[in-house]
């Protein structure tokens, strides 16, 4: 609902933006008619493809809401002013023919401005675990409604353009909006400064570059913002071996502790889990689940004071931690806990010795809360002990006896019962009474002999109370014992950095052991290596297709220019909101690469067109024209992919939008930037490099209209 909600929002500041610079009914009503078209056929391609809409799916419709009219919206600005210049000239073209000219004019920027933002989407389809499950939905959603968005640019936009804008009263006046009038004023005075300084200006960008990404070193690693789900999951561990009435007791005592909390609603317990579930825990574990009151303190703070209170009640361990993310810890490492030191080895007792030791270091780490030991530890056990020479004199064997009393104690499925359509194991074993303590299990009749004797288990071993490990956990064919720990007001990326050099420095192992750290940090490792592999290979498959348009590394690069512009606002704004990367972060600047382009796409094939099919010289004058006729299509695309993120950058930590506040933050930040310093570096940077390189593109395309004029 959240998300959905965030979707709507977004939609209505578009409508607000669109309406603000066009200031026409008209040509607002074109634009936004793409927005529910390239949503009707996303909902279409979801359910050929039986595509479900969830969480993420919506998440990718709302970060794209914004961009769904980019396309529409250089269409139909270029439609509206060529109409109006047709207009002022006495109309000396049919309006359909002014239409279609102007939509050719458009046409090549559009696709390969839009095939550079789905381009940078791809790398998300190579990350594979949990982030892989998360963000893959995301994209296809993004992707989907991107490229349906670009259909209706390219069909709908021009003909209703035909239809209701050469009828349209502003289309017979000269003037602009308002806002369009000031915003071109003020840019024109910009320019005039800018490109007679184009090295200045390129200086002070590079400054602005090394400054962000200074900051970089400062910011905190994590695999994904943490989640908001509404509940708790908190785990109590007792001492192996407590009787199940006692860690019922137990269990009483610590909800009652919770429930203390004003905050604390309502609580559900599970004590102990069945043998044969795919969780198994001893009776001495209880899982709570806690439901809590709206308003109140933050959730952190309660859930700080929850533990206090549980480490109070008596000698337990806790883990707190949320339903969803408390199972995705799970599926990581093995463990409930977002970090996990395993240390593996051969003797269970050495084994014990090490995890203490590690858990005292851990202890003196900042930021390390719910830490615990595995509890390997050894538990009263009756033991019987076969005799081989015993068991031969009166005809039997020693395996043959451990079978039939691990069937007789330990039980065994034997049958099953059909009962109308039900079908029912039938499980032997003996009952509670005989296999209740040692004389019990001794006194088990094994066989009867021919001269009437009856063998019992004390004739063939011998029954005793010992004690043994609670159990033995291995992991790739290895014993290995587990230290868990959270981590509670410092990012994971320097915990576990301080965990590694106080580990080198102060555990010592013999020979054969050694420790592994697994936990969200690897899956973020192992993301942040996939992204930036793929993430750069997008670039340069960016790089690649741009070239082959333009025939110029020169123009390339300078369009290119715009991606460096983006990570100056990116950076900043994650710095002084989250101050932490995370998978999700690195999506968002990478899907910033090609949102940014899309900008410099549009100056630099306009300031072509003026050359190739107008006729300008290059010059001053041209490069000015061409930048004040392309800023309101460039503020306006940028203006509302980044605004209709506004919902999710105010709404940090609420339930469904947690993942994309860093994403909207990366992106609005970075949008800003590049928008701001693009309108500005493009046209200093293309007047004083662009000659040649615009020269080589036109003698490519065409051989008979070269560029008239020298810089003036």
């Amino acid at each position: 609902d959240n998300v959905a909600e965030a979707l709507r929002d977004g939609a209505i500041i578009v409508a607000i933006i669109l309406f603000i610079f066009l200031a026409n009914l008209r040509t607002t009503t074109i634009t936004l008619v793409t927005i529910p078209l390239s949503l009707l056929i996303t909902a279409i391609v979801f359910k050929f493809f039986n595509l479900g809409i969830n969480t993420m799916t919506l998440g990718g419709l709302a970060i794209a809401i914004g961009e769904l009219v980019d396309d529409a919206i250089v269409d139909v600005e270029n439609v509206y002013r060529r109409l109006r210049d047709n207009y002022a000239k006495g109309s000396p073209k049919g309006f359909l023919r002014v239409v279609y000219e102007a939509s050719s004019e458009v046409r090549n920027s559009i696709i390969f401005s839009t095939l550079t933002v789905i381009l940078v989407f791809i790398p998300l389809f190579f990350l594979g675990g949990i982030e892989g499950r998360l963000f893959k939905p995301l994209g296809v959603a993004y992707i989907v409604s991107l490229s349906a968005s670009l259909l209706v640019s390219l069909t709908v936009t021009p003909a209703l353009c035909s239809y209701l804008l050469p009828r349209a009263k502003q289309i017979k006046d000269e003037k602009e909006s308002f806002v369009a009038r000031q915003l071109k004023r003020v840019h024109r005075w910009f320019l005039g400064i800018s490109i007679d300084h184009p090295y200045g200006i390129l200086g002070g960008c590079l400054l602005l570059l090394a400054g962000s990404l200074s900051l970089l070193p400062l910011m905190g690693r994590n695999f994904l913002p943490p989640f908001n789900e509404g509940t708790a999951t908190i785990g109590v561990a007792a001492a192996p071996g407590i009787s199940l009435a006692a860690s019922d007791k137990l269990g009483t005592k610590v909800e009652n502790a919770m429930l203390s909390i004003p905050e604390v609603k309502s609580t559900i317990r599970r004590t102990g889990r069945a043998e044969m579930d795919e969780h198994a825990e001893g009776v001495h574990w209880s899982e709570i689940d806690v439901d809590f009151n709206e308003g109140g303190r933050p959730r952190p703070i309660v859930l700080n004071d929850i533990r206090e209170k549980i480490e109070a009640v008596g000698d337990v361990y806790v883990n707190i931690g949320q339903p969803i993310s408390h199972r995705l810890d799970h599926l990581l490492s093995g463990v409930r806990t977002q970090l996990a030191v395993k240390i593996f080895g051969t003797d269970l007792a050495e084994l014990r010795r090490l995890g203490i030791q590690a858990e005292g270091i851990l202890k003196k780490i900042p930021g390390i809360v719910d830490l615990s030991v595995e509890p390997l530890v050894l538990i009263p056990q009756l033991k019987i002990n076969l005799y081989g020479e015993d068991a031969g004199q009166f005809g039997t064997r020693t395996g043959t006896l451990a079978e039939e009393l691990e069937m007789a104690l330990n039980g065994v499925e034997v049958t099953q019962i059909l009962e109308q359509q039900k079908i029912f194991d039938v499980f032997m074993r003996f009952d509670d009474r005989s296999r209740a303590d040692a004389a019990s299990i001794e006194s088990i009749a094994i066989k009867t002999l021919p001269n009437g004797r009856t063998v019992r288990v004390k004739d063939v071993a011998e029954v005793y109370q010992g004690s043994g490990p609670n159990m033995v956990n291995r992991e790739n064919m290895q014993r290995r014992i587990v230290v868990a720990a959270n981590v509670y007001e410092k990012d994971l990326g320097s915990v576990v950095s301080e965990i590694r050099k106080e580990f080198d420095e102060k555990l010592e192992l013999p020979k054969g052991y050694f420790w592994t750290l697994g936990g969200q940090f690897e899956s973020q490792v192992q993301a942040s290596r996939l992204l930036l592999i793929f993430g750069t290979l997008s670039i340069f498959a960016i790089f690649l297709m741009l070239y082959l348009h333009f025939r110029s590394l020169l123009l390339t690069f300078q369009i290119m220019l715009n991606v460096p512009l983006a990570l100056i606002g990116s950076i900043i704004a994650i710095y002084f909101t989250e101050r932490e990367l995370s998978v999700a972060t690195l999506i968002a600047f990478i899907t910033l690469c090609g949102i940014a382009s899309r900008n410099g796409i549009l100056m630099i094939t306009h300031y072509l067109h003026l050359i190739q099919e107008e006729g300008m010289a290059f010059s001053k004058e041209m490069v000015i024209r061409g930048s004040l006729e392309r800023l309101i299509p460039v503020l306006m695309t940028a203006m509302t992919a980044a605004l209709a993120l506004i919902p999710f950058a105010l709404a940090k930590g609420e339930p469904g939008k947690e993942i994309l506040y860093p994403v909207a933050v990366v992106i609005i930040g970075g949008l800003v930037s590049s928008t701001l310093l693009d309108i500005i570096v493009t046209p200093a940077v293309f007047f004083r490099f662009g000659k040649k390189a615009a020269d080589r593109f036109l003698s490519f395309h065409t051989a008979e209209n070269p560029i008239k004029g020298e810089w003036k």
